[in-house]
């Protein structure tokens, strides 16, 4: 492991510490409801779901949804190049396969998410 390190560049490095911190910082949020969170939740609006099931549901529903932005992200980008290609074959193709493949990531991600909903409903459904 450390010999990995020794090989990683300082940008390599700065990238890494940034994707860190840029989760740290999506999920500090959710570690700050804590203090608040009740079995019996009453009329507030937080939510009355504690356990560590609901919770890594939540993350993977936020990680759907920014997945889900990255592509359509990408797709945009896609036709953005495919438009302003001004007749350039190998730029066409590029941004047709950017096309492509953001099509099929959004297509994974719905199937994803569809996935974790019916398993989720199926294990709540269990529980009760």
């Amino acid at each position: 492991m450390i010999k990995y390190i020794k090989n990683l560049s300082f940008p390599q490095i700065v990238n890494i510490t940034a994707i860190i911190l840029t989760f740290v910082i999506a999920l500090a949020p959710f570690t700050g409801l804590a203090q608040f969170a009740t079995p019996n939740c009453g009329n507030t609006n937080l939510p009355c779901d504690t356990s560590v099931s609901a919770f890594i549901l939540k993350i993977i529903n936020i990680a759907l949804a920014v997945a889900g932005l990255v592509a359509v992200l990408f797709l945009i980008i896609g036709g953005f190049r495919y438009i302003t290609s001004a007749g350039n074959e190998e730029t066409a193709e590029q941004a047709k396969k950017i096309i492509t493949n953001a099509i099929i990531g959004i297509v994974i991600i719905i199937l994803s998410f569809v996935i974790v909903r019916v398993i989720s409903t199926a294990l709540a459904n269990n529980q009760a």
